[in-house]
């Protein structure tokens, strides 16, 4: 399941990892590179990206936000924004792929060696889902394939391109592909046959695509794993907090316990509850009596209900609340494509034969 319904709310590149969008990681990723000039490409989410970044300045860079009028593919990004890259070196990061150990070391030999092109790659268990590349001994690609259905290597393009200007020539030649896309995939490979050097490297880093529930919360599990105690809200002498917790100015946790990693965002209540570990409780959330761990709720999100949740991600401004008395079940509402996964009670024991249960 990709991450409907949420992702018809917000773009998905906003989805919280440790209460910051995966493309603020993403953005300083990129900053921590070095760059300082970064271009975000943008589609109809563009004003909630923007307004999510700003212009920048808190990572110590300048963004520039620069539109692509339809989803064309990866490849047409490079060609709206030719004006911002200029005849400059570059780096291309998809804003939905986290490598939280970042790719300083890759970048570097990129600028010793200049290649066209240099693809991030890592291992995977099921190359066909990706893109694959096939290397000789010395690094250099010499085959690449979109979702091979026989993979001839288990490396996979991870989401991190290095270019020379060559690809705006290649960019510029290819055709869109069966998808009516133009394709990163189908430049890089006119670079390998018009004899343009093409190296790949690997990362062994932690990487996650964030494009599934099940990936985006292992991100928020990896990046909670480094928090580190602060509290600058309210906690009673009532609560407890267990390990590293964070506490966001404007929060109150009353009567509950903390079992870390946790973060509360600012101006959340905490009443009556259990969370954690591994929970992300956004901006403005009510939760009173809940039991929560290994989960992301987004800003203004409301809980309460006792019933354990676990491996949940909650909407911005959704409620999880009891059902009106005496309604004999649960009460849902549910946008297109959404999962929930409820608890099955124990089997009632069969009826007499010939007669109801009693």
């Amino acid at each position: 399941m990709r991450l409907r319904p949420l992702s018809y709310a917000i773009p998905k590149q906003l989805v919280p990892v440790a209460n910051r969008p995966v493309l603020d990681h993403v953005v300083r990723g990129v900053r921590d590179l070095g760059v300082t000039e970064i271009g975000v490409v943008v589609g109809d989410g563009g004003a909630q990206i923007a307004e999510a970044l700003g212009d920048g300045s808190r990572f110590g860079a300048r963004i520039t936000f620069i539109r692509q009028e339809a989803p064309l593919g990866l490849a047409h990004c490079l060609i709206v924004a030719r004006e911002f890259l200029g005849d400059d070196d570059f780096v291309v990061w998809l804003g939905d792929n986290l490598l939280l150990d970042g790719v300083a070391g890759i970048a570097a030999q990129f600028r010793e060696r200049r290649p066209a092109a240099q693809i991030v790659v890592g291992k995977v268990s099921d190359p066909r889902r990706f893109g694959v590349v096939e290397l000789d001994g010395d690094g250099a690609v010499t085959g690449i394939a979109e979702k091979p259905r026989r993979p001839r290597s288990d490396l996979a393009v991870i989401g991190v391109y290095f270019f020379t200007a060559a690809v705006h020539e290649a960019v510029a030649a290819i055709a869109p592909g069966e998808r009516g896309e133009l394709e990163l995939t189908d430049a890089l490979r006119w670079l390998l046959e018009h004899g343009r050097p093409v190296t790949a490297r690997q990362y062994d880093g932690h990487w996650q695509d964030t494009g599934r529930p099940d990936d985006v919360l292992a991100a928020n599990r990896r990046v909670l794993a480094g928090l580190s105690r602060e509290v600058g809200g309210h906690v009673d002498p009532a609560s407890r907090l267990l390990g590293p917790v964070v506490v966001e100015p404007g929060a109150r946790v009353l009567r509950s316990t903390l079992h870390g990693p946790v973060v509360v965002g600012a101006g959340s209540v905490v009443a009556d509850s259990r969370l954690g570990p591994d929970v992300s409780v956004g901006r403005g959330c009510t939760l009173l009596g809940a039991r929560v761990s290994d989960s992301i709720l987004l800003d203004e999100a409301v809980v309460r209900v006792s019933h354990p949740l676990r491996g949940s991600l909650i909407g911005r401004g959704a409620t999880v609340a009891p059902a009106e008395p005496g309604a004999g079940g649960h009460r849902l509402v549910l946008s297109d494509h959404a999962e929930i996964g409820l608890e099955q009670p124990a089997d009632p024991a069969p009826a007499p034969e010939g007669g109801a249960r009693p």
